[in-house]
């Protein structure tokens, strides 16, 4: 019995070791794709290659999403704040490298911080940093404790899959805490739009900024929000 259960044992390590490194080949090959040259929209099967290769089905970004933050990176001129690092931090950071930009990282969750440093130093990406920032509370909100006195006050877009959705606040604290490091003209893409809680950040974002937040997506929902072209004051806490 002991012999079969460590087969079995041995088997499962085995099997798991195959399917990783076969995910990280699928992951590395779809990468590479992410150049000037395949044009800035990704085909269907890059991007499910893509999400298949870094094996976060159940949170990971979807297709519309991703096509919008690749696109949005290509086109602007800046560094790039992601919120919640993953996948994302990958794919801005494959861009960012091609177009001379850096990528600025926001994550509370230690474990995960590791696991994208670690597919960021395999992968040869090394123009991000990850910001290992504990979730801090405020009046009405919690948001990352982010090393502001070192980041950019000139960020042109801005990917937000983070903090997680149960936060107190939700993603709201996005704005108030950083409004005074995004540029004119800066884009803020918000992943999950779907949910009630993404929806009154739009919401409240919108009102806050005076600029109408797009949204969009026909199988999973995200929003869409430019920071005005023409300097305005920090918008308030709440």
């Amino acid at each position: 019995m002991n012999t079969l259960r460590t087969t079995l044992k041995n088997g499962f390590r085995d099997q798991y070791f195959i399917s990783e490194t076969y995910r990280r080949f699928v992951l590395r090959r779809a990468l590479q794709q992410v150049t000037p040259s395949t044009g800035r929209e990704l085909t269907a099967t890059t991007v499910e290659n893509l999400i298949y290769g870094w094996g976060n089905h159940p949170w990971s970004a979807k297709q519309e999403f991703i096509q919008a933050m690749v696109q949005a990176a290509w086109q602007v001129q800046g560094p790039i704040l992601d919120c919640g690092s993953g996948l994302s931090t990958l794919l801005l950071g494959v861009v960012a490298q091609q177009t001379g930009q850096r990528v600025w990282s926001l994550e509370n969750n230690p474990f995960w911080a590791n696991k994208v440093r670690e597919a960021l130093a395999r992968y040869r990406i090394d123009n991000v940093d990850i910001c290992l920032a504990e979730l801090r509370n405020h009046k009405s909100y919690s948001w990352y404790a982010a090393p502001k006195d070192r980041m950019p006050t000139n960020f042109a877009l801005v990917v937000c899959d983070g903090p997680p959705g149960h936060t107190f606040g939700g993603r709201y604290g996005l704005l108030p805490e950083m409004r005074a490091h995004f540029k004119p003209g800066c884009i803020i893409l918000l992943d999950d739009a779907e949910r009630s809680g993404e929806q009154e950040v739009l919401i409240r974002w919108s009102r806050e900024l005076g600029n109408q937040a797009a949204k969009l997506g026909s199988v999973k929902a995200y929003g869409r929000l430019m920071i005005p072209g023409t300097s305005m004051p920090a918008a308030r806490s709440a």
